[in-house]
């Protein structure tokens, strides 16, 4: 694959209870040196939709070829992002969301 090919990527996550409006302000005001290191990796287009009625968050996201899906998980950033969302989602141990990934079934462009 070039490295200019991107691949649709899509995820489900929890939210907690309660805290529907303190996810969103989060996100409102995402840290810009996160998102720079989203985009600086090679995620675009990413979108979070969420689902009221079961808590689910649904995201999804377009990742270049070459994505190396390893290295967010170890960078701070990433890691302190997770720390400070850890007590609004589902979690696992290391404060990463629970994320189960989706299959794609259709696409229309």
């Amino acid at each position: 694959m070039q490295s200019n090919t991107t691949i649709r990527n899509a995820f489900k996550m929890k939210l907690k209870s309660g805290f529907e409006a303190e996810y969103k302000k989060r996100h409102d005001e995402i840290w810009p040196e996160l998102a720079s290191l989203l985009s600086e990796t090679g995620i675009q287009d990413y979108s979070i939709f969420f689902d009221e009625e079961t808590l689910t968050l649904f995201a999804v996201q377009k990742i270049s070829a070459d994505f190396d899906q390893s290295y967010l998980p170890n960078h701070p950033i990433v890691k302190t992002w997770w720390k400070y969302m850890a007590d609004i989602m589902e979690t696992n141990p290391d404060n990463s969301p629970v994320a189960i990934s989706l299959k794609e079934v259709f696409h229309l462009d």
